[in-house]
């Protein structure tokens, strides 16, 4: 039988991190993991979302859909979503999983957009590989997100944030949200970009190994951030220790307490990603209320 890949195989402890923080504790062969996530509609190279994720939100009253923006070495792909009306309005860039703009990504930027914020989430992989060609999540670890640089995602952000314009947005009044290697990412946007206002990092890794390619993580840039961010945590998360959790708490705290974190003890990672086994309902949804009372208060 063919089996999923063990964790020495995979290239780094950062990649073997992320692994264990996406898939159970107990190890499943290939057949037996495929299995036990066959009900949620959720596949190993993540196709869009089926009926049985829990939430859809519909487009009615909104203008979706996607669109390009030229970036150096191409055409950056991205979804999008806004208020069908309006001018001026606050813009979310909304940050990926490692498995690219799937149907939940989409989703939650018409959530987005039903609260009156012009939401859009780039494939950030375009350059290095589509997630959905990979056979599993090993093989999307270290044959594309582990070539991805750091100082591409800011610059696609950048670019993101720029063409906001151009569609009815207003870039000054700009907020970052990303879910797990978005959520590590939206750390890092927050101390890149002097136009954030606010972030919601959900459940992003804080620390690893400082690589030419990632040279810094939300721990290295507690102290730079330059609009408050709130992290979404899960207390038994088996990827993202709570010493860590801890340790940014106090980075936070010593750099002014302007960025909070908040745990909740029971959820495991992943708990709003509502397409997967992981889905708390309670914590996803006060996550949710969290979030958008944090973008009111920073965006207006």
């Amino acid at each position: 039988m063919q089996t999923t890949p063990t964790l020495p195989q995979l290239a780094t402890e950062d990649e073997r991190g992320q692994f264990d923080s996406l898939l159970p504790a107990a190890r499943l062969d290939r057949r037996g993991f495929l299995a036990g996530i066959a009900a949620t509609g959720f596949a190993l190279a993540v196709q869009p979302v089926h009926a049985s994720t829990v939430i859809s939100t519909a487009s009615t009253g909104l203008t979706a859909g996607t669109a390009a923006i030229a970036v150096a070495g191409g055409e950056l792909p991205i979804y999008h979503a806004r208020p069908a009306a309006g001018d001026k309005l606050p813009v979310v860039l909304v940050v990926q999983e490692i498995f690219g703009v799937h149907e939940h990504i989409r989703d939650v930027c018409r959530r987005l957009a039903h609260a009156g914020y012009l939401a859009i989430a780039p494939e950030l992989f375009f350059r290095q590989g589509d997630p959905t060609t990979q056979p599993d999540i090993p093989a999307i670890l270290q044959n594309i997100v582990s070539k991805v640089p750091d100082a591409q995602v800011m610059a696609d952000l950048d670019a993101c944030a720029a063409w906001s314009a151009s569609r009815g947005g207003d870039p000054a009044r700009l907020a970052v949200t990303g879910f797990c290697w978005g959520g590590r990412i939206t750390w890092l946007y927050a101390a890149h970009n002097p136009a954030v206002r606010a972030g919601v990092a959900w459940y992003g890794r804080l620390s690893g190994a400082a690589s030419e390619l990632t040279p810094r993580h939300p721990l290295d840039v507690a102290g730079a951030l330059r609009a408050p961010v709130l992290g979404l945590y899960g207390g038994q998360d088996q990827g993202i220790p709570l010493a860590d959790v801890e340790k940014m708490q106090a980075a936070l705290a010593a750099a002014g307490g302007r960025s909070t974190i908040h745990v909740y003890p029971d959820a495991p990672h992943a708990f709003h990603a509502d397409y997967r086994p992981s889905y708390r309902k309670a914590e996803a949804e006060d996550g949710w209320k969290r979030t958008l009372e944090h973008f009111a208060a920073a965006l207006g």
